[in-house]
């Protein structure tokens, strides 16, 4: 089954409690919190301050997503906020071992996350070192947008990796997946779907989340 991830930068911020008790009732996994700079991407949503309040009113994993310019200044400020998957931008890290040894030693699960034009090969020498890779199936900065269609490819490819390595890395989805697409996500070789406007732009989001947690 997915491990499904509502994206907060689709909650509504006047009742963030209210959207926190939804997604607990839930079937949901994790919570994705998506930091934005607005140096690294064209957008700037909120910081370790929110990530706190989220932490303390749901139990689920807080899956924190930092699109934002030397993550390494802040990455004890996200644990301190609660964060227990702390996922950076390949191309925003010009040390990312140095980054990625940073957030496993501080006790959270290590994520690297990859923009629509750089390929899964580029993780080759630090695969077995991460818990989570992201690929970003829309270009980073903002929600809403359209899933584009080389991404199952690049799903494909990073899932061939994974398995002849042995590793255990999950890949995780992050932009415009629906639940009409998301099977073939899924088939494509993912493991985690991230689902912002699909789950909290629908009628019925908690059945929403369902659907997408019943895709094998």
């Amino acid at each position: 089954m997915a491990i499904v991830a509502p994206s907060f930068l689709s909650a509504n911020f006047l009742s963030l409690e209210t959207d926190c008790k939804m997604v607990n009732e839930s079937q949901a996994d994790w919570v994705h919190l998506d930091v934005m700079d607005g140096r690294f991407v064209p957008n700037i949503t909120f910081g370790p301050m929110i990530i706190d309040f989220i932490r303390k009113a749901t139990p689920k994993i807080c899956d924190v997503h930092l699109m934002i310019v030397e993550p390494e200044k802040y990455v004890e400020d996200f644990k301190k906020a609660g964060a227990d998957i702390l996922t950076v931008h390949l191309e925003a890290c010009t040390h990312l071992h140095r980054n990625i040894e940073q957030i496993k030693s501080l006790g959270m699960q290590a994520g690297v996350a990859l923009n629509p034009h750089t390929p899964v090969e580029a993780l080759k020498e630090v695969l077995h070192d991460i818990d989570v890779v992201l690929i970003m199936s829309v270009n980073p900065g903002f929600g809403g947008q359209k899933f584009i269609p080389n991404t199952l490819n690049k799903i494909a490819t990073l899932r061939r990796m994974i398995d002849e390595k042995g590793l255990a890395a999950k890949i995780e989805i992050d932009g415009g997946v629906t639940l009409q697409n998301a099977p073939d996500i899924i088939k494509a070789g993912a493991h985690v779907l991230v689902a912002g406007n699909t789950v909290f732009k629908s009628k019925d989001p908690k059945d929403t989340i369902a659907q997408l947690k019943k895709i094998v």
